[in-house]
């Protein structure tokens, strides 16, 4: 994981989310590759694009991704904390045998911010209680 020195975490904070609801409204397409973005996303995708922008290069994949990162609360979540789901369909290692299939990226305010294919269909953003109701946390990642 490399991150841009040059800007402060507030900084990378605010380029995080200024980038995020940019794209809300792009299309969600499972399995879209980094060449496709900015003009389709799936959720790993989605926030390997957004941490490219702040000099954060996280891996392709939701369940490689969720490998980085400090662990944290969901009581101790910051903008830019990304949130780890099982989903409808997972993948599944040694590090997380109960599995991965979903990220969101947490945007403050009680609110996260995903490429959502089942519902949406699109980059969203929604209330976090209403897309907590749709599966449980397996982990939250800091990378800030």
């Amino acid at each position: 994981m490399r991150t841009d020195n040059k800007l402060s975490r507030k900084q990378k904070e605010e380029k995080l989310l200024f980038f995020a609801r940019k794209h809300l409204g792009k299309p969600y397409k499972y399995g879209a590759r980094p060449w496709q973005a900015p003009l389709m996303f799936d959720c790993s995708s989605f926030v390997q694009y957004l941490y490219k922008r702040v000099g954060v290069i996280l891996p392709r994949v939701s369940i490689e991704q969720a490998r980085r990162g400090k662990k944290t609360a969901k009581n101790k979540l910051q903008s830019g904390d990304l949130i780890f789901i099982k989903g409808g369909m997972g993948r599944y290692n040694k590090y997380f045998p109960e599995g991965i299939g979903h990220v969101a990226m947490y945007v403050g305010n009680g609110k996260v911010i995903h490429a959502e294919g089942v519902k949406y269909g699109k980059v969203t953003e929604e209330p976090l209680d209403a897309f907590l109701k749709r599966s449980k946390i397996t982990v939250i990642k800091r990378y800030l």
